[in-house]
């Protein structure tokens, strides 16, 4: 029996070339290229300085990654580390911060393409038109990312594809730049002078451009949001976190190296040559190389762009999923496409940030911002990685960080002071992301805090009822209808072995203080005692309690949740009037917010009378559970079951066997011994009511519905229940419902299915 949805995991089909070249390529993208010019600017020939120090704080923290990487195989990295490893706040606000990190970074790279890619049609004499108040920058940055929002909408492995070619083409072309420009260089014999002072604004400058440029440090970091994907995460991850520093600082440094050396011009620094040029300083210099050259950086600009677009969207939208998956993010950010199998509406809604962004935002400060917050994210996650060496050492590693835990600690201690700098450089940064977070706060506590503590709470009762390790709440009314609950109760407790807490509510009219239902409950207080005496006499362990609540359908959902019961047991007039049709139809809707089985009882039992049961054949979850229960009522009883399977005359011989064929697998399943009856009529309705007038207990599946058909009545299971011939159990199988969220996301409806309770 399907009891609920199977986690969904994503296929592992990448290996350690394709994951490092995601780092390298996530790396080697705008930041180099748009970044370098304005960069040497703040720090002058420093620059080269200011590369290795970020290398070495970069290596610092991606010894963390490396370790947890190692052995933490999910999606969301950094994410569910600081989730797992610091208090949940951390975890929410981490993952927040990554995303939109990862999302403005998009933005940031797209942009980048957009500039170059007009600048390329300008140098090629070609003109690009403008689209009302939109830019051919802007319109360009809107379309590479929907076009890259599809490409990892395709798949993983589709991902792999496009960015292992598009990194290597960008390193080739960087190579390429690399040797003219040194060569130009050593052929100035006074090369030594461009490098002269070489920290011209001290060190404010170098700490400065070390906080401007980390973003195109980060990028290794999107390694561990791919683990779930990756094929032997426990050696590759680490693997490819080193790789891709060891590939990108030295062409890093070799590119600040060739582009200061081998500018040449009159009454300027070299330095203050590339800050005029800012984004399009290594074109300028390129030009100078030879015919094309500066054709050749624009389409590296392009390539690198494009590449580290492709690897950002893919981690934003992982961070996304994962935020889902724990419920952090409304549910439709967990679903995986039936066919592609990757995370659609992840993806979807990241791009959605990305293109509105890269649009409609001024993007200088915003990148800025960038970078604090992964400065901030880099943070927590050597935190978390000290906390969980020693809060998780029964963690299977496959890397283990040297010298624990003084390295993380330099790695902490630097990226702290980095990010504090930053303010120096851009307040609105620290502005923007000062407002972030307090609004991801605010999401936290008001919304994803309580569904994260809900969802556990799901997983974990769900995987009892699995398991069929049952904690019974029986809800007693009044003595006349509990006596038969408290059996039925009783029944299934001991046949599973489980525990019961029965329970009596007091309700209370809304604006009176609940302890205005402290009356006279002797009555029901001594109904109680009987209770737990009737479970002790059975060997079942037991208590019970009243509870005085303002609405008694939320008043049994306190109740499950603070008892920990996965199986509710409660009673419902058999023929209700309109009003006891809408109190108990508001009661099975809020029930069905509960992770938990339910069983309905309509009627009352007569005592020491039950003798045939009636089980109506259906192939539907709910059926499945009412053939589990069957047996222990059988066995508390001591009475016979029949299952009943209606068949119309006029349905074909194959239809037959099938149903037929079923209902045998049903009974197999749960190794029932019963009599099996086939009843041939047209009209169900009448059939299974004209065979319940024959039996004392009629159990089925109970038939789920909108409150206005609960209200109506106009399902077959309310039909059957209010013309049966005896008392009816429903057995209610738990159902995730659909949120708002998830109706907003998937608005045309499934085509109805059949009837349960027809072929």
């Amino acid at each position: 029996m399907k009891k609920n949805k199977p986690e969904v995991r994503l296929a592992r089909e990448m290996k350690l070339m394709d994951v490092t070249l995601i780092g390298v390529g996530a790396m080697i993208g705008a930041g180099i290229f748009v970044l370098t010019g304005i960069a040497a600017g703040v720090a002058g020939p420093a620059l080269i300085l200011v590369f290795i120090l970020n290398g070495i704080v970069a290596l610092l923290t991606a010894m963390s990654y490396a370790e947890l990487g190692s052995c933490f195989h999910d999606a969301g990295g950094g994410y569910l580390w600081v989730k797992e490893g610091l208090p949940k706040w951390n975890g929410f606000i981490s993952g927040w911060m990554s995303w939109f990190a990862h999302a403005v970074a998009c933005s940031l790279y797209a942009i980048g393409f957009g500039a170059y890619f007009e600048y390329l049609f300008n140098e090629l004499g070609l003109s690009m038109p403008h689209w009302g108040v939109l830019s051919p920058q802007k319109m360009m940055a809107a379309a590479v990312a929907i076009t890259f929002g599809y490409i990892n909408y395709r798949g993983a492995s589709e991902t792999g594809k496009v960015g292992n070619i598009a990194t290597m083409a960008k390193i080739a072309i960087l190579a390429v730049f690399i040797g003219f420009g040194l060569q130009f260089m050593l052929m100035k014999p006074d090369w030594h002078s461009a490098f002269t002072p070489f920290m011209p604004h001290g060190w404010s400058g170098v700490f400065k451009a070390m906080g401007l440029t980390f973003i195109a440090f980060e990028g290794y970091e999107i390694i561990a949001q791919c683990s779930e994907e990756v094929k032997n995460p426990k050696k590759n991850i680490p693997r490819a976190v080193f790789l891709s520093l060891i590939i990108v600082v030295p062409i890093y440094l070799l590119i600040a190296a060739s582009a200061l050396g081998s500018v040449t011009t009159s009454g300027m620094t070299p330095w203050d040559y590339l800050a005029l040029h800012k984004e399009l300083a290594l074109v300028e210099v390129a030009k100078k190389f030879f015919s094309g050259g500066g054709v050749m950086i624009l389409i590296g600009g392009l390539i690198s762009t494009i590449s580290a677009l492709n690897a950002t969207i893919y981690s934003s939208s992982r961070v996304a999923f994962a935020m889902g998956r724990d419920r952090n993010f409304p549910a439709f950010f967990s679903k995986v496409h039936q066919k592609k199998f990757t995370p659609h509406w992840a993806i979807l809604v990241s791009l959605v940030i990305i293109v509105l962004m890269a649009v409609s935002l001024p993007i200088e400060d915003v990148a800025s911002a960038t970078d604090i917050m992964f400065l901030l994210l880099f943070l927590q996650v050597n935190i978390a990685m000290i906390r969980l060496r020693k809060k998780r050492p029964d963690l299977k590693r496959g890397f283990t960080a040297p010298l624990f835990p003084w390295l993380s600690v330099a790695g902490i201690l630097s990226l702290l002071f980095l990010a504090v700098y930053m303010y120096d450089y851009s307040p609105v940064a620290w502005l923007i992301t000062g407002v972030w977070i307090v609004v991801g706060m605010v999401i936290y506590y008001v919304y994803a805090s309580r569904r994260e503590i809900q969802h556990a709470r799901m997983v974990q009762a769900i995987g009892k009822i699995i398991k069929k390790e049952y904690h019974i709440l029986a809800c007693l009314s009044n003595p006349k209808s509990s006596s038969s609950l408290i059996q039925i109760a009783l029944a299934i407790a001991k046949k599973h072995d489980a525990t019961i807490t029965f329970m009596h509510l007091v309700e209370v009219g809304e604006g009176k203080p609940l302890r205005a239902g402290i009356t006279d409950l002797t009555e029901m207080q001594d109904l109680l005692d009987k209770a737990e005496e009737m479970a002790e006499e059975q060997g079942i362990s037991s208590h019970s309690l009243i509870e005085i609540t303002h609405r008694i359908s939320l008043g049994i959902l306190d109740a499950a949740e603070e008892e920990e019961c996965n199986f509710i047991v409660l009673g419902h007039k058999k023929r209700p009037n309109f009003m006891d049709r809408v109190f108990s139809s508001l009661i099975d809707i809020i029930i069905q917010k509960a992770p938990s089985e339910v069983a309905i009882l309509h009627g009352e039992l007569s005592p020491g009378k039950i003798r045939k049961v009636l089980l109506p054949f259906s192939v539907n979850v709910h059926t499945n559970l009412a053939a589990e229960i069957a047996p222990a009522l059988i066995e508390y009883f001591g009475c016979q079951l029949t299952i009943l399977a209606v068949i119309d005359p006029d349905d074909p011989e194959w239809a037959r066997e099938k149903k037929i064929k079923l209902m045998h697998k049903l009974i197999g399943d749960n190794k029932l011994s019963a009599e099996i009856k086939i009843l041939e009529e047209r009209d169900i309705l009448r059939g299974i009511v004209r065979e319940s007038r024959k039996s004392d207990l009629l159990v089925m599946g109970a038939q789920t519905g909108s409150l206005l058909e609960l209200l109506l009545g106009n399902t077959l299971a309310h039909d059957i229940t209010e013309q049966a011939g005896c008392p009816v159990l429903w057995l209610k199988e738990y159902e995730k419902r659909e949120t708002f969220w998830d109706w907003i996301v998937h608005p045309v409806k499934k085509e109805a299915e059949k009837d349960e309770y027809a072929e």
